[in-house]
């Protein structure tokens, strides 16, 4: 018993001291965390250099585009055909791809061998690069093997196949698993070759155009170090096994990992140590010496859990050698190195892409998938597990999962086949619908034409009563001439905010307009309850604001902005019409909004205001631009809602006695379309936005231009797509099926050229709204048609107004400046420029200039007031 004891720990003993002697002999092959995030570090250098534009070309890692730019998503359905070529044989694969909610994957295959002599010969065969894993055929490297396939396809001529895709056998990879788990966005290959491909941001793919999605990017990671960059990693060993290729100096990194050189690496190893008589007593064997008879089948066999001692002296004896047990034990040792070092240098380039990715989506904490195949991943015994834990160890801040693929390179093959039909199928689909939304150079001529014949309906007479466009006359005769002054007070009701102002007014060398204001909010049950209550309110808010300016008491003269549709009688006498705009209270319509005022002002009881004006914020706007600019004649508000007016000619405003002079008329033109003349442009979803509003079949046009509308609008498209399966993979929140919770703010943030598609996944994501990155693309075209549609709208509408004031005034040309104010023109990236291209389009012969409103609602009421005040002392006097 005491033997066997001392028997067991001499060969422990022994062990340990061999393994030690290895260890210090192959000290340059042990490497550190420290080393490996080193070689992360430069690897990701390589990445950058890949990626740009001027880099690229010089670049070893050559980070080629695959332009495959999306995983699958669970719905692709289809039989596929896949070839898989990436090594010494040959795969054709039928692939059946079922979406019955099973998600199921079926294939049949039938594998050819590659003769050596073709593997080497002549290539009568994606623009291949360069060959590798031992092929040699001449006339491709450089050549579309797409190309090559179609020819030989021809020349065969008894079948005809459509080549959708030709993929890396890593993006195979990732592409399999991305079926099984969508949160998979890398590919690896660790077998006879080695490779990995990514998902990566369009925006820093220089060697492509555009920069909306994603793409994935086949490495070619093997060819890493071909530039030097390895050189204090690599050991003699790596040298000796390059020159001896068959493409020296070439896919240095891949040869230091993969399994085509694995065996090589530990058999030169061995050979060398023997030379120094460190094993095998000094003495070698013609097998031992033969290049490739120690393979990387015999690494993993040796590193086997139970029998790895025994295993080697199986394989040693073999090889022609008589080892002992120390030889046996050294040689596992060698397998344990070469291997480890393997999945190490793995793990170093895989930490470089997982950074990258996380950096990409600008997440604390990533978490994602890596797909994975390979010989040598699957069959080496612990080599995925050394690659997990030094992954993991580099790469603390990201929940990495591991998914092993099967069948990958050929699955993948079909599935990216699959990916490309169903987003070219969905691609036709969303197209078709948006097709609606885009409106031709013709369509927008007519609407022009229409508008002036509306224009033409609400000023005469005859036709004012029955026309949706109320063309009414406003009672301002005069723009600023710079004399006016004095103080004013301005309210400023048009929205759920309501403002009062202090406006001053001074002429002479201090020209110039000081404001002072405070925004009172009106709360829903105020703007639904009775007219009474409304008024009160707003009174009480005038009233707080004389306080806080310390001006109790006083009295001024006051202009009023109120933004509905309105008949004025006079100027300081208006009819409401018909609320807008979210507005219901009640007993208010048809009465005279100045006289409710007056009436809310004297039950308070505290001091008393002289209502000079009461004025729309088109008209405002004009007014507040017209006294920078005299040749403002037109006001233009695109917010909330939008409106419009001009300076018509008094022969033309038929409602109002005289024909001398011009008066401003407020055009009220959200009513456009009212009677109909807009339903062969109008769509499905403007019709449901129409039928939910609180006033459905009323302000047609101004439901298809202005803030209040455009985001339902875009979210009752993202349910269409989603109910169809175009989008967010089929799945609708609670929170998109809420009405209003797609604001028009999103539209802007959504189309703003600095916003990063990560941007816009954070602000769907606020909305409840988990989706990919195809999904944000999709979701920025929407709001780009829906937006750019209301744009066009609002331009033909306005090309209407330019030219009537140039036909009026029988001129060839006419130079105007266009008062513009609203959130929607304003805050939207895209909106004003392509308002202000349609308007030039559609009326060459106008010179429109556009100049935004700085607080033109109220201050163009207490300019209107100050104009009002001016001509009632001139009259006087």
């Amino acid at each position: 018993m005491i033997a066997s004891h001392l028997l067991a720990y001499f060969f422990t003993e022994l062990n340990h001291d061999q393994v030690q002697k290895v260890d210090q002999y192959l000290y340059h092959m042990r490497l550190s965390d420290e080393t490996l995030l080193e070689i992360a570090k430069r690897f990701r250098k390589e990445m950058e250099k890949g990626l740009g534009a001027t880099t690229h070309p010089t670049a070893s890692v050559k980070m080629l585009p695959t332009f495959v730019r999306s995983t699958p998503d669970g719905t692709e359905h289809g039989e596929f055909l896949a070839l898989d070529l990436g090594g010494t044989n040959f795969r054709v694969l039928w692939v059946r791809v079922t979406d019955n909610g099973l998600q199921k994957v079926e294939m049949e295959s039938q594998i050819y061998a590659i003769p050596e002599d073709i593997m080497r010969g002549s290539g009568t065969q994606s623009f291949l690069v360069s060959w590798t894993k031992g092929f040699k055929s001449s006339g491709v490297e450089g050549k579309d093997v797409v190309t090559l396939i179609r020819k030989a396809i021809q020349r065969r001529g008894d079948f005809d196949i459509d080549i959708v895709a030709v993929v890396n056998d890593t993006v195979g990879t990732m592409m399999t698993c991305g079926y099984d788990d969508q949160n998979c966005e890398i590919g690896l290959i660790v077998g006879t070759g080695s490779n990995a491909c990514y998902m990566e941001e369009m925006r820093h793919i220089d060697t492509v155009e555009g920069d909306e999605g994603r793409m994935c990017i086949n490495m070619e990671w093997g060819a890493f170090g071909d530039d030097g960059a390895l050189d204090d990693i690599r050991t003699e060993f790596d040298q000796e096994i390059d020159m001896g290729s068959l493409n020296p100096g070439k896919q240095l990194f891949e040869k230091m990992i993969s399994g085509m050189y694995m065996g090589e690496l530990v058999r030169l190893i061995l050979v060398k140590m023997a030379k120094e008589e460190l094993l095998f007593g000094g003495k070698l064997s013609p097998e031992l010496l033969a290049t490739g008879h120690f393979e990387t089948k015999d690494v993993s066999d040796i590193e086997g859990e139970k029998d790895g001692i025994q295993k080697a002296r199986e394989i040693l004896v073999r090889l022609g050698l008589d080892p002992t047990h120390e030889d046996c034990v050294a040689t596992h040792r060698v397998c344990q190195i070469v291997s480890t070092r393997s999945a190490s240098l793995c793990a170093a380039t895989l930490a470089a892409v997982l950074w990258r990715i996380k950096e990409n989506k600008g997440v604390d904490r990533l978490r994602s998938t890596v797909g994975v195949d390979g010989s040598v991943y699957k069959k080496h015994p612990h080599f995925a597990k050394r690659l997990h834990k030094t992954v993991r160890r580099l790469v603390p801040d990201c929940d990495v999962r591991f998914l092993r693929s099967e069948d990958g390179s050929g699955k993948g093959a079909a599935m990216v086949t699959a990916v490309a039909y169903r987003l070219a199928d969905q691609h036709r689909a969303r197209q078709k619908t948006l097709e609606s939304l885009k409106l031709s150079r013709e369509q927008l001529l007519e609407v022009k034409r229409r508008m002036k014949i509306e224009m033409e309906r609400g000023l005469s007479k005859e036709t004012h009563a029955i026309a949706p466009v109320k063309m009414l006359p406003t009672y301002v005769c005069a723009t600023p001439d710079g004399t006016e002054k004095g103080d004013f007070l301005a309210l400023d009701l048009g929205g759920t905010n309501f403002r009062v102002l202090l406006v001053r007014v001074r002429n002479g060398k201090r020209r110039g307009v000081e404001m002072h204001n405070k925004i009172y909010s009106i709360p829903q049950e105020v703007m639904h309850g009775t007219g009474d209550e409304l008024f009160d309110h707003i009174v009480q808010c005038i009233a707080d604001f004389l306080e806080y300016m310390g001006m109790k008491g006083v009295s001024l003269p006051l202009g009023f902005t109120f933004s509905f549709p309105c008949q004025q009688n006079s100027l300081d006498e208006s009819i409401l019409l018909k609320w807008t705009k979210g507005f219901k209270a009640s007993g208010c319509e048809g009465e005279d909004v100045v006289m409710l005022l007056k009436e809310a002002i004297h039950r308070r009881e505290e001091f008393d205001l002289d209502v000079v004006a009461v004025v729309n914020d088109t008209v405002g706007t004009m007014m507040t631009c017209g006294y920078e600019d005299p040749h403002c004649e037109v006001g233009l508000i695109v917010g909330t809602g939008s409106n419009a007016c001009y300076m018509e000619e008094m022969r033309n405003v038929e409602l109002v006695e005289g024909e001398e002079g011009r008066m401003c008329v407020n055009m009220e033109w959200g009513a456009f379309g009212d009677n109909g003349c807009l339903d062969d442009l109008r769509t499905e979803f403007d019709a449901a936005v129409d039928e939910l509003s609180l006033n459905p079949g009323r302000q047609r046009f101004e439901k298809m231009i202005s803030g209040m509308y455009l985001g339902e609008i875009v979210r009752n498209i993202l349910i269409d797509f989603t109910k169809r399966g175009l989008l967010f993979r089929g799945r609708i929140s609670e929170r998109l099926k809420t009405r209003g919770i797609f604001e028009t703010k999103f539209l802007s943030q959504i189309e703003s050229d600095c916003l990063a598609l990560l941007q816009v996944r954070a602000i769907l994501h606020h909305l409840g709204l988990e989706s990919t990155c195809d999904d944000s693309i999709i979701v920025k075209e929407v709001c780009t048609v829906v937006a750019r549609r209301a744009a066009q709208l609002c331009g033909a509408g306005m090309a209407a107004v330019v030219d009537k004031i140039r036909e009026n005034r029988g001129l060839d040309t006419l130079k105007v400046t266009v008062g513009v104010d609203g959130t929607l023109y304003k805050l939207h990236p895209h909106f004003a420029k392509v308002m202000h291209e349609t308007v030039k389009d559609l009326a060459p012969k106008c010179d429109v200039s556009f100049l935004e409103s700085e607080d033109g609602s109220g201050k163009g009421a207490a300019l209107i007031t100050a104009v009002a005040c001016r001509i009632r002392e001139a009259g006087q006097r």
